[in-house]
This record gives structure tokens, C-alpha cells and sequence, in this order.
């Protein structure tokens, strides 16, 4: 007898309303009550039932939402707070400022008495703080408080004076405020005054007030629903569990037995003793177990040690693998009730262990595929290239790789063919000590090893034991032993193709692994493939950006001058992306002045290099008009602007739009610079006591987009052995850093390079402020300036007088007698005289002439106030005159005009070389 009834043994008939037993009589009356809501007090408090256990849970859940959403509403209204006094503050600001009438009311006579009605009115309107009309020098004209009307504010408000709106945060007597500050602007676009307008937050607070009791309300609902679902989830549980009768139950059994032996996995029950409860008929089978199993230990049914030690021993085990027969079985046991049970599962993977094992070895290679399609192929370097094939390979799929290039391939040519050379240019080992051949050997392969076989039939060759390639060993035998001493013991050969074309071979070596077999021959294939392609990509590039750094290099200057106006020291750096459009030149002037140039094409590669060789002619040709900077500038933008025409017309996709230059100017005699840019970052000067400045240069549109503006140009006076540093973007920008930051770092790095050469100076700046992989081209010039000595300058002003002529003349001999150019004195009172009598004959006061010194050349200029430039001419035989520029052409190394504000300047330079003059009779006596 069970406890509540007869036991019901498998097959036993039930008999009817035998199950469950008949409950007695019900208890009724108050204390029957009283007792019944005690023990649901204490269910509730201590819930044993998973509908009390679940409603806790519920209620818990529900607190804590409750709870994130008042914290997160908190948070999210003093962010609202903060941004909506911010913006009511910038309206009631902007509006203000461009109401009609408050620029007239600014520029009267009283603005207070203007403005500070309409400020009160409209303070207590908008519900703001104050409203405060500023001069533009920051004095107040208005205030809720009369006694600061007409006090100065001290805080910053340069910002709104150029146009945006200023607005700042900050913790007042009333809390925590913002104030926003906007410029008024009269019809010329003039700052005429400010207005700043403050607004403090607890002014726009009140959310959360709002909504704390929607939250509370939706928390108990939710806690009463949670209550309700509790509530029918244990009645239906309590309705099911008391209506199953024993015919119910009876079915229930019989259904899981015949689950129980019907399932394709051993099971066993056994009790804490070790000895067998139930046992399926799988589990029969798998173990060979006889008839009468059940009631026996474990330990005496014929089984393996192992196996029933641990079946016996009731410890948790998961898939522990054994040997029952020829059968390899998992077996998994897990601990159950509390005299110490167990129950043990059983699952034949014979075949599912092979089935794997394939898998396995399936999976790996296609997981050594794909880290091959994402690690191989990252720069377009080809021997970075080689080497990632090589670390993909090791040690996954093999010990040891080595790979060889073609030459050409090496350059970024394309492979002839011709020759089977190649060099070893990667090599990866599980061991350093391995004694294939090195990295930067040239490999020549006989025609019998299977390297030049798979070369020549362009398929992998596979040598799965290398002791017996006679052809692999016939090569070198003496390193072919070492090697297979070392332990390599197998090899593939793997031709690199690409488009057709033999770029090389890679080698996988075997030592500690498995020998090769043919299964391994399509992934080493796939590999080398992906490799192949990776490197063809890497060849062409490094093809043209070879060509590309050529074309730039060969039009950008090798060498300048020697300057006695500047000491130049220059740096050009390509970007690791490919050549750009930087650069940079210094050209040479009449009057030892010198002009210096930085200009960006943007973008990169050879249509960049080829638009930067244009420009820099285009810059050259202009010079050579000796046309100042914003003249230079605004023909610079023309051309562009033509350039892209022609291109568009044309139907080419890229235009030069985007280029940028800036020219400069420097006058030694005088220490005059005259600056012009047209989009490009501006200089910066270091003073001869180490301070740096970025003078304040004012910019046109980048070139090509200028649409005929006009060029606004700077004049600097710069002191003798001042550094002028012109650069392009490249060099303070960068991706991840502002430009503010980077002109910081170029402020502290010339700061450190104070008193270095120029040359030095590039270096050191190039040092602190470039990484080892810039983004984009870098181009910096750095020039020292130098100052004539006055003593090599010598100036008259000259009478509009014929007769003055030879008094210049006698003056200007004594002083090439006092420099020591004696020798040159009649071709220059030739000179001279000719210049200063067209220039009274022709021009017009004042008439000064000027000569200077300056190394190997002696310049004689004569500068007069008309604008009519005068022009070389061949003269008949009967003519009187035309014949004096043709001798100032002949007597000079070269002559020319140049324009000033004020009229124009005729120079002529002479050589001071020994010889240089010519044969003056023979010029006299020529056929004129």
C-alpha cells in the first residue's frame, strides 16, 4: 500500500474512482476564515508556488522600471532645461536684434533712450532674464537695472562681432543660466552694436513634476495586472495537478515508456548503490547488456573499468568518449535526486567522430580561405603583399613559406617571361634556424625540380616525400640534405599567375605536420591565387606611382640659385596614397629681389603631377613679366579657369578646380615683402629673436573659382635674418586633428629650431609635426632673409635736364671706382645714359636711377612716373635714332621693365665676369 492508496504497477488494472481519494468534509466558520488569510499572508510573504515566485519577480521588475524611468526622465529634462534656455535666449536675442528699428536706434544719438523700453518690454514678454544692448566695444545701453547702464562688460565678444553667435553657460545667484550674444549689423554690413539676452534654467524645468504621477499610475497598473496573471496562473495550475485521475496518470507512464525505449540514445537510472534502476533498449544494444540488467551493479556487467567506474561513481560527465566493442560511444552522466542517483546517456558516434573529423579538417581550410581574402592584400606594397601570404600559411596550413618574384615584378614591370630568375623576397617559419635559402637570394631552379615544373606548366606540383625527389635534390644535394635532415619531409609548389602572366612561385614546406597529400593541393592553389591577384594590384601601383614621383620630381626645382637676397632651404614629401599636386619654387628677379612660391593641386596621381608641372610654368612665365602678386594671381586664376573649360568641353572628368598658391615678393634692399594667396594657408614668420607669427595675409578663392575677384595683397617689413616658412596643408592638417592644433605644433617646432639653418629648420619641422604615414603630400619652404648692405646701393635723383645727364654720368663712374669695377664703368655710362635720357626724353618726374651690386652683376635702373614701357627695335641704315635699347640689349646680360604704382622701372644687368662685355668696336662697327 502507498501512502495514499494502492500502488499502481505497470499493467495492473485501475479501478474506477480509485484515484484520487475522496476528500473529507470542509471546514467552515470564522476561524476556519482566520486561518485560511494567514496561511495566504504567509504565501505571500514566503511563496512557494512558481505563480507567487513569478509575481515577485513581476513586482520587483516593475519597481525597478519605475525607478530607471524617473532617474532617466530626470536626466533628460535637465538636458532639455539646458538646450531650451539656450535657444529661447538665442531667439528673443536674434529677434531683437533684427527687429526694424534696432540698427537706427544703435546708431542714434541716445540709444538708451531708444532701446530700453522696448528692452523691458520685451524681457517681461519673453519671460527672460535680461535683454542688453552692447556698444560694439562692449559698453551697456541698456539693463534691467539702471545703475549698469553705460558700465563696460568684460566678457569676450569677438565671436558675435564677425558674425556668429556667442553663447556660453554659467552658474548664476538663481541657478544655473545661459546668455547668448548676437551682432547688429546696419545695411552695410557694419557692427553697429550687440545684443545679449540671459535665460535661467529653472525657468524651462517642470517635466518631471508633470509626469511623475502618469509613471506612478502606469507602475500600479502594471503591479495590478501582474497581480491578476499571478493569481489565474496558480488556479489553472491547481485545477490541472487535483483533475488528473490514475487513468490519466497510467497513460501518461505508458507514453513516456514507449518514448523512453523508442529513442535513438542509450539511457540509464541508477541509484546511489551504483546498481541499475532502468535501462532502455539502446542503451541494451550499445552495452550488450543481458535480460536481467536491472537490479545489478554496474561494476558487474562485463563493461570496460573506465566506463563502469564512472557510471558507478555517479559523477557529472559530459560526452566522455569510451570503447564498448567496436562500438565509440559518449557518454554523459548527470546526478539526480537526493539518496545520490544518477542518470547516464548514451550515443554511438562512430561514424559522426569520422563525419567530423572531415568537417573539421573542411572547416579549417575554409577558415584559412577567408582569413587569407581579409589579411592578404592590405597595402599595395608587393613585398608586404608576399609577406602576409606567408604569415597566413604558417603555421596553419604549413611549417614553413618562402616565395619568389619575378624581377620585374619587383620594379612594377610587367613580367617578360624571358628569364626564370627570381628573388626570394618572404620567407615565414615556425623556427628561425630552418636552412632553406635566405630572403634577397636570386633563385635559378633547374628544369627537373618541380618548382620549374610547375612554373612551366603553370599547375601546383606536390612532393609529398622530398628524400625521394631526385629531381628536387639534384638542384644543390648538399642543401637538399640539410633541409631533410632539419625534418622537412614534404613540399608544394605553387605557380603565382595573374592575367596570364608568371609573377612567381610560393613554396609550402611540411615538418612537424602530416606530409602533403592531394586533398591539400586546391587550398594551396586558392591561396596563391588570392596572393597572385594582390600582388598584380601592388605591381601596377608601385608602376605608377614610379612614374608619377618621376613626372613630379622632374618638374619640380633640383637645385636653387645662389640667392643674396635668401638663404632657401625646401622639403617635398609625397603622400603614402601616391604623388599630389605640391610645390613649391623660388625665382630669381630683377633688382636681386626674389619671388617664392607654394601652390596645391588637389587630389593625387599623375593628373595632379601633370596640372602642378602647368602651373609651375604658367607661375614662371608670369614672372618673368615681373608682375606683382595679385596681378600674378589674378592671371593664375584665368588660366585655371580656361584650363577647366577646355577639360569640361573636352569631356574629361577631372579639372584643376581646387589648386592654390601663394606668391611672395622679397626686396632685399628695402626688407619689403609683398604676399598674395589664393586659397593656400598662410606663412609664418620667425623674428631674428626666435618669436613665431602667422601674419595675418588676406585670402582670394582658390584658383579657378575666383570668378574674376579681385587679389588683396600684404606688405611685410621683414628684419635681416628673419625665417619667411611657406607650406602647404598637408603639413598642419590632418585626419583626426584640427588645423588650430596643427599650427600649434608648427609654432612649438620652429620655436625649438631657433637659430638652425633653413635646411635644418625643414628637418626638425618635418620631425615633430609628420607621422610615418601621412595622408596626404607635404611641400615646405623655408627662407632666411638677408639685407643689402647700403653700402653696395647707390641712388640719384635725377633733374628733367638734358644737361644733367653727364653730372649723373661722372657721378655714377666715381662710384663704380669706389666698388672696384673700373672695368665696367664705359659700359655702363653707355647704359646709363641711354636709360636716364629716354627716361627725361619720354617720361615724366620724378626720375631717379639707382645701381646695386649684387654678387657677380651690376643692375642699373632708372624709374620715371609714366606707365608707356619703351621697345626694342631694329633701325634702318639712314635712320638717326632706334639704336640706343638695341645697345643697352647687346651690353647687358638682360634688360627689361617693370611697373610700379607710380610709373615704371627700366633695369638693365650686366655680368661682372671677367670677359663678359663683348667687343664693343665690333658692336659700333656693326651693320645697324
Amino acid at each position: 500500500m502507498g501512502r495514499y492508496g494502492p500502488v499502481v504497477r505497470r499493467g495492473d488494472r485501475v479501478p474506477p474512482k480509485a484515484w484520487p481519494p475522496k476528500a473529507g468534509p470542509q471546514e467552515s466558520g470564522p476561524e476556519a476564515r482566520e486561518r485560511s488569510f494567514g496561511r495566504r499572508v504567509r504565501s505571500l510573504l514566503k511563496p512557494r508556488s512558481v505563480a507567487g515566485q513569478v509575481f515577485l519577480l513581476q513586482l520587483v521588475v516593475v519597481l525597478l522600471l519605475i525607478a530607471t524611468a524617473v532617474v532617466v526622465l530626470v536626466l533628460q529634462d535637465s538636458s532639455r532645461a539646458l538646450q531650451e534656455a539656450g535657444d529661447r535666449s538665442l531667439v528673443a536675442a536674434e529677434s531683437f536684434a533684427n527687429a526694424p528699428g534696432t540698427a537706427e536706434a544703435m546708431k542714434s544719438d541716445d540709444p538708451t533712450a531708444e532701446l530700453q523700453p522696448h528692452a523691458e518690454a520685451v524681457r517681461k514678454k519673453t519671460g527672460v532674464d535680461y535683454v542688453v544692448a552692447l556698444s560694439p566695444y562692449g559698453f551697456r545701453w541698456t539693463h534691467p537695472d539702471p545703475d549698469q547702464i553705460g558700465k563696460h562688460v568684460s566678457t569676450s565678444y569677438g565671436q558675435a562681432l564677425e558674425g556668429e553667435p556667442h553663447q556660453t553657460t554659467f552658474d548664476s545667484s538663481l541657478g544655473k543660466a545661459v546668455d547668448s550674444t548676437v551682432a547688429v549689423f546696419d545695411d552695410k554690413g557694419d557692427a553697429v552694436g550687440l545684443v545679449t539676452v540671459g535665460v535661467t534654467v529653472d525657468k524651462v524645468t517642470g517635466v518631471v513634476e508633470d509626469q511623475l504621477p502618469v509613471i506612478f499610475a502606469a507602475g500600479g497598473v502594471a503591479l495590478l495586472l501582474a497581480a491578476g496573471g499571478s493569481a489565474l496562473v496558480s488556479g489553472r495550475l491547481r485545477r490541472q495537478t487535483r483533475g488528473l485521475g490514475p487513468v490519466e496518470m497510467t497513460r501518461m507512464y505508458e507514453h513516456n515508456d514507449a518514448v523512453l525505449h523508442a529513442v535513438r540514445e542509450g539511457v540509464i537510472i541508477l541509484d546511489g548503490d551504483g546498481r541499475l534502476l532502468l535501462v532502455n533498449d539502446e542503451a541494451r544494444r550499445l552495452l550488450a547488456l543481458p535480460p536481467e540488467a536491472e537490479g545489478s551493479a554496474v561494476t558487474g556487467l562485463g563493461l570496460s573499468p573506465a566506463l563502469a567506474g564512472l557510471l558507478g561513481s555517479g559523477r557529472a560527465a559530459t560526452d566522455k568518449v569510451f570503447l564498448a566493442g567496436d562500438v565509440l560511444l559518449a557518454v554523459n552522466v548527470r546526478p539526480v535526486g537526493a539518496k545520490g542517483g544518477s542518470v547516464a546517456t548514451l550515443r554511438d558516434t562512430t561514424e559522426l567522430r569520422a563525419l567530423a573529423g572531415r568537417a573539421d579538417v573542411a572547416g579549417g581550410r575554409l577558415q584559412l580561405l577567408y582569413e587569407a581574402s581579409t589579411r592578404i592584400g592590405t597595402t599595395l606594397d608587393v613585398k608586404r603583399t608576399a609577406e602576409e601570404l606567408t604569415e597566413v600559411a604558417v603555421p596553419r596550413f604549413a611549417d614553413f613559406a618562402t616565395i619568389e618574384l619575378v624581377e620585374p615584378v619587383l620594379r612594377g614591370g610587367e613580367p617578360t617571361g624571358t628569364s626564370t630568375d627570381m628573388y626570394r623576397i618572404a620567407a615565414e617559419g615556425i623556427r628561425d634556424d630552418v636552412p632553406l635559402y635566405p630572403v634577397g637570394r636570386r633563385m635559378h631552379y633547374a628544369p627537373t625540380n618541380p618548382v620549374a615544373i610547375g612554373m612551366a606548366t603553370g599547375r601546383p606540383v606536390l612532393v609529398a616525400r622530398l628524400a625521394l625527389a631526385d629531381g628536387w635534390r639534384v638542384q644543390n644535394p648538399e642543401r637538399a640534405q640539410k633541409v631533410i635532415d632539419y625534418g622537412i619531409h614534404s613540399m608544394i609548389s605553387v605557380p603565382l599567375k595573374a592575367r596570364g602572366q608568371l609573377l612567381g612561385v610560393v613554396e609550402f614546406w611540411r615538418s612537424e605536420q602530416d606530409a602533403f597529400e592531394v586533398d591539400d593541393l586546391s587550398p594551396a592553389e586558392e591561396l596563391a591565387a588570392r596572393a597572385a591577384v594582390c600582388i598584380d594590384n601592388a605591381r601596377r601601383y608601385t608602376r605608377e606611382h614610379t612614374t608619377a614621383v618621376t613626372l613630379q620630381r622632374s618638374l619640380l626645382p633640383a637645385v636653387f640659385p645662389e640667392l643674396s637676397a635668401l638663404e632657401v632651404g625646401h622639403r617635398y614629401l609625397p603622400a603614402q596614397a601616391g604623388v599630389g599636386g605640391d610645390w613649391y619654387d623660388v625665382i630669381p628677379l630683377p633688382g636681386a629681389r626674389v619671388a617664392l612660391v607654394v601652390g596645391d593641386v588637389v587630389g593625387h596621381g599623375l593628373h595632379a603631377a601633370a596640372t602642378m608641372g602647368r602651373l609651375r610654368t604658367a607661375v614662371h612665365n608670369f614672372a618673368a613679366l615681373d608682375l606683382p602678386p595679385d596681378e600674378l594671381l589674378g592671371h593664375l586664376d584665368d588660366l585655371v579657369a580656361r584650363i577647366d573649360q577646355d577639360a569640361e568641353a573636352e569631356g574629361e572628368a577631372e579639372a584643376v578646380t581646387g589648386a592654390t598658391c601663394l606668391y611672395a615678393v622679397y626686396d632685399p634692399v628695402s626688407g619689403r615683402c609683398v604676399l598674395g594667396r589664393a586659397g593656400h594657408p598662410g606663412p609664418a614668420l620667425v623674428s631674428p629673436d626666435g618669436s613665431v607669427t602667422f601674419p595675418d595675409i588676406p585670402v582670394a578663392p582658390p584658383l579657378g573659382v575666383g570668378g574674376g575677384l579681385p587679389v588683396e595683397t600684404a606688405e611685410l617689413r621683414l628684419a635681416a635674418d628673419s625665417r619667411l616658412v611657406l607650406y602647404t596643408d598637408g603639413l598642419v592638417e590632418a585626419r583626426g586633428r584640427d588645423i588650430d592644433i596643427g599650427l600649434g605644433m608648427l609654432r612649438e617646432a620652429l620655436v625649438h629650431a631657433d637659430g638652425a639653418t633653413p635646411d635644418d629648420t625643414c628637418r626638425a619641422v618635418l620631425d615633430a609635426m609628420l607621422g610615418t604615414r601621412q595622408s596626404d603630400d607635404v611641400a615646405l619652404l623655408v627662407a632666411r632673409t638677408r639685407l643689402l648692405d647700403p653700402d653696395q646701393v647707390e641712388e640719384w635723383e635725377v633733374p628733367d635736364d638734358p644737361a644733367a645727364v653727364a653730372r649723373i654720368r661722372a657721378e655714377a663712374t666715381r662710384r663704380l671706382e669706389a666698388w672696384g669695377l673700373d672695368q665696367a664703368a664705359f659700359t655702363t655710362e653707355l647704359i646709363l645714359s641711354e636709360l636716364v635720357t629716354n627716361a627725361i626724353r619720354y617720361g615724366a618726374t620724378p626720375i631717379r636711377l639707382r645701381l646695386l651690386r649684387d654678387r657677380d652683376s651690376l643692375i642699373c635702373e632708372v624709374g620715371d612716373g609714366t606707365s608707356t614701357s619703351p621697345h626694342l627695335r631694329r633701325a634702318a641704315f639712314t635712320d638717326e635714332g632706334g639704336r640706343g635699347l638695341f645697345l643697352v640689349a647687346r651690353m647687358s646680360r638682360r634688360w627689361g621693365t617693370r611697373y610700379t604704382d607710380r610709373g615704371k622701372i627700366i633695369w638693365a644687368e650686366q655680368s661682372l665676369d671677367a670677359g663678359s662685355a663683348g667687343d664693343l668696336g665690333s658692336l659700333l662697327m656693326a651693320d645697324l
